[in-house]
């Protein structure tokens, strides 16, 4: 089975890939790039430096499966260049299903956002909830699931809405809550939470793996749209677990950002999924790499410094 990972040398691509390699997968990778590539190399595993948003560049003989993770990500970001975030997150999106139906490819699994809810006050926010993206961003990522499931009849679609993930990668990012708040005890043996009440659905690493593994796996037999999240933390909940492994300060600041919500993720388990880790263990995984100095806080775990970095993007 041959499959393509847009954005495989991310945050999560670049653990994916591994697994899907080390899984009997063969796997062609496209990437900008933009944060490095930390792939090695392996037999059955092709990477094409190339920007999605060029379509004709993008390979798709004999793929039987997408896994589609690249964009634009997270509310900054998507704010630095509003048309460069709508080209990329959604035009590109409808241009990759559409030559991917065009190619007979069987599947289409699409990385969207639990941000797509917005503020929600229900204690179980299920996949059936009306969305109030409040962002460019969240705004891409509704608008991309309607048009991914408007070609449901021509190709396998599976839309998944993923927590704020945890954990470690080669290629790191130290701009989610989990592990922002880990490196800033470890670092500066302070905490700044802004509000800390919003409350935020969580997602280990590994986990997030495991389910794109699940649905390639599973194939026609599950499809639509499935919530990924099963630790609902508000963020000064999690403040006060790192400081249970890393003796910290923490100081409360104003916030700006008023999202808010708690994913309910029983659609998922109700496939046959179960996570196996927890926030706990992405703080630990965090501190390990850390304390063996292959971790630092640096400006290129960052994607929005990074962005800023790039010629042309601004």
């Amino acid at each position: 089975m041959h499959i393509l990972v847009t954005g495989g040398c991310g945050f999560v691509g670049s653990n994916l890939v591994v697994r899907l390699l080390s899984s009997g997968y063969k796997v062609t990778v496209v990437d900008t790039m933009w944060f490095g590539n930390y792939l090695e190399k392996h037999q059955n595993l092709r990477i094409v430096c190339e920007d999605i948003r060029n379509i004709d560049q993008v390979p798709m003989d004999g793929i039987d499966s997408i896994i589609h993770l690249a964009n634009i990500s997270n509310d900054p970001c998507g704010e630095l260049n509003a048309k460069l975030s709508w080209e990329v997150n959604a035009l590109a999106t409808m241009l990759l299903v559409e030559k991917a139906i065009k190619n007979r490819v069987k599947q289409f699994i699409y990385a969207s956002s639990g941000s797509v809810y917005g503020v929600k006050e229900e204690l179980q926010v299920t996949e059936d909830l009306s969305l109030f993206p409040i962002s460019d961003y969240n705004k891409t990522k509704m608008i991309c699931e309607r048009v991914l499931l408007s070609y449901k009849d021509d190709i396998i679609i599976q839309c998944i809405r993923p927590a704020t993930i945890c954990g470690v990668s080669p290629r790191m990012r130290l701009d989610l809550s989990v592990n922002m708040l880990t490196i800033q005890a470890l670092v500066n043996k302070k905490i700044t939470v802004f509000g800390g009440q919003q409350t935020r659905p969580n997602l280990h690493m590994k986990d997030m793996i495991e389910i794109y593994l699940h649905f390639i796996k599973h194939g026609e037999k599950f499809t639509g749209i499935f919530n990924a999240g099963f630790e609902n933390l508000s963020i000064m909940e999690i403040a006060k677990k790192v400081t249970q492994f890393v003796p910290a300060e923490i100081v409360i600041s104003e916030s700006t950002d008023p999202r808010s919500y708690r994913l309910n993720s029983d659609k998922l388990k109700s496939t046959g999924f179960n996570p196996g880790f927890s926030v706990d263990n992405g703080i630990e995984d965090v501190i390990k790499v850390f304390e063996l100095g292959v971790l630092k806080d640096d400006n290129q775990y960052y994607n929005l410094r990074v962005m800023k970095t790039i010629d042309g993007l601004l």
